[in-house]
């Protein structure tokens, strides 16, 4: 399981980074085929106050599935992100078997 956490001009905490890793780590037990992931965190630089991006890369044999959410926090964020991951993992489990 290889997981990468990539923030764009500013540096994460390891709060921060024990969260994403957690909620990612759900989606390798939903889908053991999963070879490596990929986090993007950026801050949009409008003066909106939903300006934290999360993006989220599976490598899955056969498929990139790709997520990318924008909210108040990195937190909620990434909730999203991986909520919208699991949804695209099950469809593509789905796939495979027919």
């Amino acid at each position: 399981m290889n997981i990468k956490i990539n923030s764009l001009h500013f540096k994460t905490d390891q709060k921060l980074d024990d969260f994403i890793t957690s909620k990612v780590e759900k989606l390798f037990k939903l889908f053991d085929s999963i070879t490596s992931s990929e986090i993007s965190l950026k801050v949009d630089k409008e003066k909106s106050r939903e300006n934290k991006i999360t993006e989220i890369r599976l490598d899955v044999p056969g498929a990139d599935i790709y997520a990318k959410k924008v909210s108040r926090s990195f937190e909620e964020s990434t909730d999203l992100a991986v909520e919208a991951l699991r949804k695209q993992l099950i469809r593509h489990k789905e796939r495979l078997k027919n």
